[in-house]
Parts: structure tokens; C-alpha cells; sequence
């Protein structure tokens, strides 16, 4: 595509009327720049993109995007926002891909990973090429890719959707954080149907109120569009027992479909009944009564599982089609995953970690518990600090033996965040071991028959962040070990 084709799609004021060399690519990261590369400077926490231009040029780009006046002997297009600039050269570039697939976008501070595997498995058994992008990785039809965030830059995502159409693919699903709408990695991006989970305290070191991040979430509903289109209908998918509800039907034109347990929904789950092999509830909907039956555990998966539906309803799916295949699903990794060595009693590995998703795992555990049960639990570090007393404290008030450990220090005191944690559990007995292998080992080797143990907050991650470093470190595979060595 030609320079000035490209530029024709930003602001109509951006002023370049120079030389028109034919871009092969677009470029955020200097190193991954070739001949004909157009090199977009982003400014980040803590590299500025405008410091690699020259090394950009060197390397081959043929034209930079910058927010200031560079001198170099490509040319230079001065923009107010190249992340903004960045979003809408990268649509343009592929040509809009999102628009070629039937978009679901799940935001929400829990179940997002959740709730996006099972609408993903309602598509594909439906017959649908599918498409995942989330916290665990990128899957493009049969193909698994790493991921590096909840939700890529907004020219990762572009490509990301391109490579999707060239592969057939019909049907993207995809977790959106909030840190994503902020910062416009979704600008441009054409979603069909936007589905809300639940809000709870979380990243308020990034937003700093609850009422900043709840209003971060309306974003992805309001960006749904102000239009109908029959042939091109849009959703929001939303939990009518969560207050915020209330605020993104008002910042939506979409259609909306309801789900809950407790108030009236579209979709609502009655005469709920939770063992420790799953779950059953009665489904009321429009279009009748159905008995549910899930392989998962617990009243969030039933959430999950009512938001799935929802999203699967709005994508033309028959309902009776979408529970079968919701039915068929044992688990996602890393979501209250039961880990096994042939012991008596249970070993459970959730990614809570925040203080809501920590209390419906405990809460869930002692539903079926029958011995005591112990939680294993940490705080990340360089995150939202105030978290941190508040699930020290949920931690004691659930469960019969709270340890307290490391999460990913990261460039933290792991000792601090744990003082961090005891500030909330103040006159409480529990226990505080700040290696984490060695909390798990010492758990396991206390449990007796019946007894339930969780442990939470890294879920799927096969990694623990210590310092600036990165090590090893797979809860799943650290609990066997330990069971295996009884």
C-alpha cells in the first residue's frame, strides 16, 4: 500500500504531502523492521519509540510516525497521538479485518478467560473456524501462539485478525481488560457482541477508583456503535446481578441480553445444586426450562456458564446446541483445576487473585468440603496495593489454614507484600511461608483425608517473576511433585 493511500485514513489535518514509497509493513518495535517498513514511535512506561527511529531508518523503514519533529532522511508524518494514529493505520493496512469476522469481546474483572474458552467451544462445535485471544495464549483455528498480554496492541490485534481471515477463520472471541480500553488497543476493532462478567476491586494501582475502572468498562459497550443494522446486529451480553450492569445498558445502543441468578434476567439459573463433581441448575429463558448439567464447580462457573449462553444466543446458536457442548467441557487450565496424585483428599489450583475471585473459590470449596480447608495465597507485586489486607482477610475468614506466601514479587519486597497482607489479618491464625514451593510442600504434607487445599492466584502461569528475573514455576506441576513425594 502506498504512503499517502494510508495517510488518507488518519486526521484530515495531518499535513504530508511528500514522498509516496510503497509500505510492506507497520512497524511499533525497531528490531522487527524491515525494507519498507513504516515505523510508528510509541511512547511506553518506560521506553520512548521516538529514541529508535534512527536505528528504524537504518534497518530499512521507509516513513516514521512521530509526535514530534524528527530529522531523518525518510519521511517524517507528525501526529497529536500515534497510538491513536497507530490504531487506525493498522486497520487501513490490513483492511479492516474485524469487519470480515463475528466479533465477541468479554470484559469483567473475573471469569473473562473462562467465559471465552466456553463460547469459543459453543462456535467451533457449531462448525465454526474459530478464533482466541486472551490471558493464556492466541489460538488461530488449530494453531496455539504465546501471548504476552490480556489484550495485544492494537497493531498486534490487527494482524492478528488478518492472519485469522486468511486462515477462514469465522468467529474471534476475545478477552478485553480494561487497561485495553484506556489505552485504545481495541480502537478499530468491530465487535458484534460485548459481554460483561462482574466488576470487583482490582488495578487500581492503574485506574485509582472503582468508579474509573467501572467507567474504563463501558467503553467496550459504548464502542459497540450507534447504529441497527439488521443484517449485522450488535449484542451486549450482561450480568443483571452485578450493579455496574446498570451503568452499560445506558452506555449502549446494542441489543441487550441479560443473565443472573439472583434478579430477573433473560437468562436466569434456578435450584442450583453443587457437589464436588459439578453442577446443576434449571435455565430460564424465553424459550423455556432447561436442565443444565456442568462438569464445573461452583455458583461462578454457573455465571460463566449463563454468560457463554448469552453470547451463544446472540451469535445464532439454538440454545439446546449451546448447552451440549457447555456440558461436554471439564474445566480451562488454571480455573479451579483439580490436581491428582492418587491422595485423599483435594488439591485445587484457581487464579484468584483478587479479593472477589478469592471468596467464590472459597466459598465454593466449602460447599463440598469435608475435612479442612487450607489456602495457599499471595499478592502480586508493582499492583494494586490495597488489595493485598483484603484478601489476607478473606483468606482467614474462609478457610482453617491460611498461608501466606509469594506470588510474582516482581520488583518488590516479597517480606513487604506479605506485611501488606497480615495488616488484614490482624488477631487471625494463620501462617506465613514466603517460598512458594515450600508453602505448597508444607500444606500437602499436613493434610489429612477429606481436607481441600487451595492454591491460588497464579492459575496457568508456568512462571514465577522475582526481581527482574523470570523463573520456572507451575503451581499444577509443584503440587504433584509434592503429592508424589508423601
Amino acid at each position: 500500500m502506498k504512503l499517502h493511500t494510508l495517510l488518507k485514513h488518519l486526521h484530515p489535518f495531518t499535513p504530508y504531502d511528500g514522498e509516496n514509497p510503497e509500505i510492506m509493513s507497520i512497524e511499533n518495535d525497531n528490531r522487527k523492521v524491515q525494507k519498507g517498513s513504516l515505523f510508528i514511535c510509541i511512547k511506553g512506561y518506560t521506553v520512548d519509540g521516538h529514541r529508535f527511529a534512527e536505528a528504524a531508518v537504518a534497518s530499512g523503514a521507509a516513513a516514521v510516525i512521530a509526535e514530534e519533529e524528527l530529522v531523518l532522511p525518510v519521511p517524517v508524518i507528525v501526529v497529536a497521538n500515534t497510538k491513536r494514529a497507530m490504531a487506525v493505520l493498522a486497520d487501513a493496512f490490513y483492511d479492516q479485518p474485524s469487519h470480515k469476522l463475528h466479533m465477541i469481546g468479554i470484559t469483567g474483572t473475573n471469569g473473562k478467560t473462562t467465559t471465552s474458552h466456553l463460547i469459543e467451544k459453543i462456535l467451533a462445535d457449531a462448525g465454526r473456524k474459530t478464533g482466541l485471544i486472551g490471558t493464556m495464549y492466541t489460538k488461530i483455528d488449530n494453531d496455539v501462539l504465546e501471548t504476552k498480554n490480556t489484550t495485544p496492541e492494537s497493531l498486534t490485534l490487527q494482524k492478528t485478525f488478518n492472519e485469522m481471515v486468511d486462515k477462514g477463520v469465522q468467529s474471534a472471541v476475545m478477552e478485553v481488560s480494561s487497561h485495553a480500553l484506556v489505552e485504545g488497543r481495541v480502537h478499530g476493532t468491530d465487535f458484534d457482541v460485548a459481554v460483561f462478567t462482574n466488576l470487583t476491586q482490582d488495578h487500581l494501582d492503574y485506574h485509582h477508583t472503582m468508579d474509573e475502572y467501572k467507567r474504563a468498562k463501558s467503553l467496550l459497550f459504548s464502542q459497540l456503535g450507534n447504529t441497527f443494522n439488521i443484517d449485522k446486529p450488535k449484542f451486549a451480553v450482561l450480568n443483571a446481578d452485578d450493579p455496574a450492569s446498570e451503568i452499560y445498558v445506558e452506555s449502549t445502543t446494542a441489543h441487550v441480553i441479560t443473565y443472573g441468578i439472583d434478579k430477573d434476567a433473560t437468562l436466569q439459573a434456578r435450584n442450583i445444586v453443587m457437589t464436588a463433581k459439578g453442577t446443576e441448575f434449571d435455565l430460564i429463558s424465553p424459550f423455556g426450562t432447561n436442565k443444565v448439567s456442568l462438569q464445573l464447580i461452583g455458583k461462578f462457573s454457573v455465571y460463566n456458564v449463563l454468560a457463554s449462553l448469552g453470547a451463544a444466543i446472540a451469535s445464532c446458536i439454538p440454545l439446546d446446541e449451546a448447552i451440549s457442548s457447555i456440558e461436554q467441557v471439564k474445566g480451562v487450565s488454571g480455573r479451579f483445576e483439580l490436581v491428582h496424585a492418587g491422595q485423599d483428599f483435594t488439591v485445587i489450583v484457581d487464579y484468584a487473585h483478587t479479593p472477589d475471585s478469592l471468596e467464590n473459590a472459597l466459598k465454593t470449596v466449602k460447599q463440598f468440603a469435608e475435612g479442612k480447608v487450607f489456602v495457599i495465597v499471595g499478592c502480586g507485586g508493582d499492583r494494586d496495593r490495597t488489595k493485598r489486607p483484603l484478601m489476607a482477610k478473606i483468606a482467614c475468614q474462609y478457610s482453617d489454614r491460611p498461608i501466606f506466601t509469594s506470588d510474582n514479587p516482581r520488583s518488590e519486597d516479597p517480606a513487604a507484600i506479605l506485611k501488606d497482607m497480615e495488616d488484614g489479618a490482624a488477631g487471625e491464625k494463620y501462617e506465613v511461608i514466603e517460598d512458594r514451593k515450600a508453602a505448597i510442600y508444607h500444606a500437602v504434607g499436613q493434610a489429612n483425608k477429606n481436607d481441600v487445599i487451595l492454591i491460588a492466584g497464579k492459575g496457568h502461569e508456568t512462571y514465577q517473576i522475582i526481581g527482574n528475573q523470570v523463573f520456572d514455576f507451575d503451581d499444577r506441576l509443584v503440587a504433584k511433585e509434592a503429592l508424589e513425594g508423601r
